[in-house]
């Protein structure tokens, strides 16, 4: 699951940066997932160390009586860019200093290489699929590495372009994946939010 929307005044990109929460939007987005998931047989929920992915999980956790494990894996990529303004026009994609950077989209040269993202969320998801047994794990992660795991677990090129719309995995989405032992039978995606 990707995590709620964020309040970022600043508009800047926060990625690993510490003390980015959900904004008011965001808490209503986690409730409507935790609503979304009220019935099923959720045993695990697990997030990134990040705070708006913990408080995205705190409802879902609270509905199934459960407590919130961090993985460190499940953390959002790194970026060259953290901390600065990228829209196009008004921030560092502007500088030609920083160009150099976005010479490869496949890596992508600007951060963490997907097959690195895409191999530590994998192994996140088997854990917790070995922790929740026969039943229903939660993992709340980061678009980046949602996307990036689910190209990796569908089979597609890792490599894609680093815009959202050409992403599925919008605020508060998600991504499931069904297992017989530890086969991937198949997946599935859902917004609650916007439903």
């Amino acid at each position: 699951m990707r995590h709620g929307e964020v309040f970022n005044p600043r508009q800047v990109l926060y990625g690993r940066l510490p003390g980015y929460h959900l904004s008011e939007r965001g808490q209503a987005q986690a409730q409507a997932a935790a609503d979304w998931l009220a019935d099923n047989d959720i045993v695990y929920v697990v997030a990134s160390p990040l705070e708006r992915a913990q408080e995205t999980a705190a409802p879902i956790a609270q509905r199934h009586g459960l407590s919130i494990d961090t993985d460190d894996e499940l953390i959002e990529s790194w970026n060259h860019f953290e901390g600065e303004k990228v829209s196009p026009g008004d921030g560092a994609l502007r500088d030609p200093r920083n160009w150099p950077r976005l010479r490869d989209p496949r890596k992508p040269s600007w951060g963490e290489p997907y097959d690195e993202v895409a191999a530590r969320m994998v192994a996140a998801v088997q854990r917790a699929r070995l922790k929740a047994s026969g039943h229903e794990a939660v993992c709340v992660s980061h678009q980046l590495p949602v996307e990036t795991l689910r190209r990796a677990m569908t089979g597609r090129k890792l490599a894609h372009l680093p815009l959202p719309h050409s992403r599925l995995c919008n605020l508060s989405s998600i991504t499931s994946f069904t297992f017989d032992d530890d086969r991937m039978i198949r997946w599935g995606y859902t917004e609650p939010w916007g439903i």
